[in-house]
Parts: C-alpha cells; structure tokens; sequence
C-alpha cells in the first residue's frame, strides 16, 4: 500500500485529523480583515472561546503557532524584578525554559527525567522562598506523553501571588483544565490541537489579575496590543484570514459536541490505547499514572526501531503515528487520540501494529490488543 495523506489514519501527536466542514470553511474567497465581515466572524470567534477554556475571561487568537502564543505570554508577563520559576520535564518543558530567558534574567528551573513527574516538594521550596514572580509549566508533554498534576500545586502558587503561566497546548479540550479553581492566569492552547482546527493559530486565555500585570515585550506578539484590537472585533496585524474561517467553524463543532464530551472520548480513546498496549506486550514510556489521555507514548520493542515498526505502518498499512524526539528518537513511538479522533481510527491502528508484530514473532497474544480497544468502546 502507498501512503496516501487523504486517505491515511492520522494519529499523531498534533495536527489533528480536521474534519470536512472545517477544511470547508477555508476555501472562501478573500476577504477584507479590516472590513465588517471579517469583524463578525471575530465576534463570532469570541463568543465561542469558552466553549473551548470553560472559562470566560479575556481570550485572545494570535496568528502563530502555539509557540507564538507562549511567547507572547512569557514576554508580556514574566516578571522583571521578581525570579521566574520554569518546571521541566520533557522536550516543551525545555523549550519553555529557553523562551523565558529570553525575558528573564532570573530563572529558576525544577526539572525531573523526562518522563517522569517533577518533584512537588521542590517546587514548594522554591515558592517559599517568596520571590517567585511567576511559575511556567507545562500540562501535557506530548513528547513524552505525560500530563502534569497541576492541581496538588496551585495553592501553594496562588498563596506565593505568583502568576501561574500554563502551556495548555495539548492539554486544551483534550484533558480537564480548571483555569478558574487552579487560579491560572494565563493559558495558551494550539488550534491544532485538541480543538482539531489546522495548524497556525495560538489561543490564550487571561485572568483578570494577568490582564493588570501585561508589560511591553514584544512587538508582534504584544498581549495589550491583541487585546485592544480584539475589544473592536479588530487585529492589530493582517491575520490568517482562512485560518481564523477554520477556527469558528471547530469551536462550533466542539459546541455540538460539547467539550465535557470531548473530553470523556478522549479519555475512553486513551485507555483502551493503554489497554492495547498492555495486550501487544509492549511499555509505555511514562509512569502509569501520569499517562496522557491526549497521547500516548510507547517504549519501541527491542531490536525494532522506526524502520521495523513506525515506517512499516506508514508504508504497508497507511497509518502514520509519531516517533520519539531528541534523545528518544528511534526509542518511542506516539499515538495521538485527541481532537476529532475516533475509534474506527484506533481499531485500524491497533490491527496494523498485531499485524507487524505478529510476522515478527513478537505478538503474545493475536487479537488480544484488538479486544481490549473493542471492550472499551462505549
């Protein structure tokens, strides 16, 4: 079989499969972005935005990748004359921190074995020392597919008045997210993401108390800038024009959907992939408890690498997934089952990996991974 990019079962790690009526959406004429039509769809798209947050709150559409929107959060927000407190534990962890010290002179990093959870109690020292100015973390590491516990620390970082700064990117309509009862202050979620919106738009919601505390930083990426074109249905630089047509249209399917919906698919997507694993007798990477629900990351089987397991899928079975980065690339492979993914996109994938496995001899038990994703099923 030839792969096929409009007929492939698309379980990465984001972007998202998209669905038809979104992909629709973009193919309109051009419109005029400083012109009252395209003000109305920006009204449109902010009456919809807490849909996506489940929260209401001043909410803000860049165009930008995602790393556009945390950019623009940590140099709009990240204290000058206070330290900034940076958790690591995973590809975006780092790259979190190398965005911070591009604004931060004083940065404090907490980092843990990616993979595994950063240490709370470490955290709790830092914040008790009393200038901390804000905390950036983190909630989902896609690359190593695990999800911070953000809860068990939010107390600790409102009581310390810290900004609580959160990259939501693939946490966002994908795994709960209390914004208001964790006293978040800034979120910024990927319209590639769990949302299912193509690629190229960065969403963030503000508190009250972050909307106060915006300062100068970047030119592009100014967070008052943003928000007071936005107070007129206005941007302050030329938008994305399709991409913002895209993104009304996925937060008014996710409104059809319902995100609690979204969010228990999701979950029951994630663990019969666990279950699947289990049963093709393969590891995840991160510990259990701290699995993602968005992406699922697993350990390669020994003497099989990319080359054996994830170019086999994509060349024989027309399913691509996505491999390990840095240090884990050729160790990993990642499932993603967020956004408009489904369970006809798992069955297929699950089938495709019994079938490799099983002509490696490899495979404990044949059908076994597929009964465990139908057992889930609702």
């Amino acid at each position: 079989m030839t792969f096929d990019p409009e007929t492939t079962t698309f379980l990465i790690a984001g972007p998202v499969r998209i669905h038809p009526r979104v992909l629709r959406a973009m193919s309109m004429p051009s419109l005029n972005h400083r012109g009252d039509y395209f003000h109305g769809i920006v009204a449109e798209i902010r009456e919809l935005l807490p849909v996506l947050f489940g929260a209401k709150g001043t909410q803000l559409i860049l165009s930008g990748s995602g790393t556009a929107g945390l950019e623009a959060v940590y140099s709009s927000l990240v204290p000058r004359d206070r330290r900034t407190l940076v958790l690591s534990n995973g590809n975006f962890g780092e790259r979190t921190d190398q965005i911070v010290r591009q604004y931060s002179g004083a940065v404090t990093t907490v980092t843990a074995p990616w993979g595994q959870p950063f240490d709370r109690s470490a955290v709790l020292r830092e914040l008790e020392k009393g200038d901390v100015g804000a905390v950036c973390v983190v909630h989902n590491e896609t690359s190593v597919g695990l999800a911070n516990e953000l809860a068990p620390i939010a107390p600790a970082v409102r009581k310390s008045g810290a900004l609580f700064l959160v990259d939501g990117i693939s946490a966002v309509a994908g795994i709960p997210i209390d914004i208001d009862g964790w006293g978040i202050d800034a979120v910024v979620a990927g319209s590639q993401k769990g949302l299912a919106a193509p690629a190229g738009l960065a969403l963030v919601h503000l508190s009250d108390r972050a909307v106060a505390a915006l300062h100068p930083g970047s030119f592009y990426l100014d967070l008052a800038a943003h928000k007071k074109s936005l107070e007129k249905n206005d941007t302050p630089w030329t938008p994305a024009v399709p991409l913002f047509l895209a993104l009304r249209e996925a937060l008014v399917l996710l409104r059809e959907e319902g995100l609690a919906r979204r969010l228990e698919r999701t979950h029951r997507l994630a663990e019969a992939t666990r279950g699947a694993v289990d049963a093709l007798g393969l590891t995840l990477f991160p510990e259990r408890a701290h699995a993602s629900d968005t992406v699922t990351a697993v350990r390669n089987p020994e003497g099989m690498g990319d080359p054996e397991l994830r170019k086999v899928l994509e060349r024989e079975y027309n399913v691509l997934v996505q491999g390990g980065q840095g240090a884990l690339t050729g160790k990993i492979f990642r499932v993603g089952h967020m956004g408009i993914a489904d369970w006809p996109d798992l069955l297929v994938t699950v089938a495709a990996l019994e079938r490799i496995l099983g002509k490696a001899h490899r495979l404990p038990a044949p059908g076994a991974a597929l009964r465990a994703v139908v057992d889930r099923m609702p």
